[in-house]
């Protein structure tokens, strides 16, 4: 069964047509690379799904539930967009935590907020916040960074604070996880680090959409590709596929820019 369908999504901004006909599923446990240039829409595409950005047409539905479509208002009322977007846990190119918080706090605020507008919490408001740290450590522990709860932002490398931002992005346990090109602002002697962890993630079978630019790793880390190009989706396939057989030129094009460029 498909956790996530997109079907005939359309995004503009102003008369710029920047996704056009976006359709496509994913499989619970599968993950699945969106690669293509700068500016071809795939960033755009992960922040619709998220909710930042609020798609022209089309509909997106998670486990058979309808979460947004443009022709039906119900679904777009702004008090149930933080909601929707507890489906997915986006990890942004440039990490976004909050400098006044340690890594441990930055993994747990948003657990502990929402915890705390539930009826139920002043009465368990102990056991639901030791809960909360407890799984906030287990999550750090897997990112690698078990020695690092106490630090802040600051003190930690690029790479760590990707990590925590994984863990972060972990911790609301969503239905997808989302990294928008998550080694772009790296150095790259940090960035095998973080792709290492991703690669777990993969290996757990974790539902994933990863943009990303780094085509090897795409290759070998995810059961399906998808090439996007000028706002739509050109082809997707395997990797086998998509680089080694792609069907389409603008595909082969791409593929020889990359390659001439390694």
């Amino acid at each position: 069964m498909a956790v996530l369908e997109v079907r005939d999504l359309e995004k503009r901004f102003d008369t710029l047509q920047v996704l056009q006909g976006i359709n496509f599923s994913l499989e619970k446990g599968e993950a699945l690379a969106i690669i293509g240039s700068s500016g071809s829409g795939k960033t755009t595409l992960l922040r619709c799904l998220n909710f930042l950005e609020k798609p022209d047409k089309g509909t997106i539905t998670v486990n058979n539930d309808v979460i947004f479509d443009a022709s039906d208002p119900s679904t777009q009322k702004e008090s149930e967009v933080r909601k929707k977007r507890l489906h997915f846990g986006l990890v942004f190119q440039n990490f976004n935590l909050f400098p006044q918080y340690t890594v441990l706090k930055n993994v747990t605020l948003a657990a502990e907020l929402l915890a705390r507008e539930k009826p139920e919490y002043k009465q368990n408001k102990k056991a639901v916040l030791e809960e909360i740290q407890e799984n906030g450590k287990r999550l750090l522990a897997q990112v690698g960074l078990s020695d690092k709860l106490n630090f802040y932002p600051h003190q930690i490398s690029g790479g760590q604070q990707q990590r925590v931002a994984i863990a972060r992005a972990l911790a609301l346990n969503p239905d997808i996880l989302c990294f928008d090109e998550p080694t772009s602002a790296l150095d790259p002697e940090l960035t095998g680090e973080v792709l290492k962890v991703i690669r777990n993630l993969a290996e757990r079978n974790t539902t994933m959409i990863i943009v990303t630019h780094e085509m090897s790793f795409a290759r070998d880390v995810a059961d399906r590709i998808i090439f996007m190009d000028d706002g739509v989706i050109v082809e997707q396939g395997t990797p086998q596929e998509i680089f080694d057989n792609p069907k389409e030129e603008r595909t082969r094009q791409f593929l020889a820019r990359y390659n001439e460029g390694r």
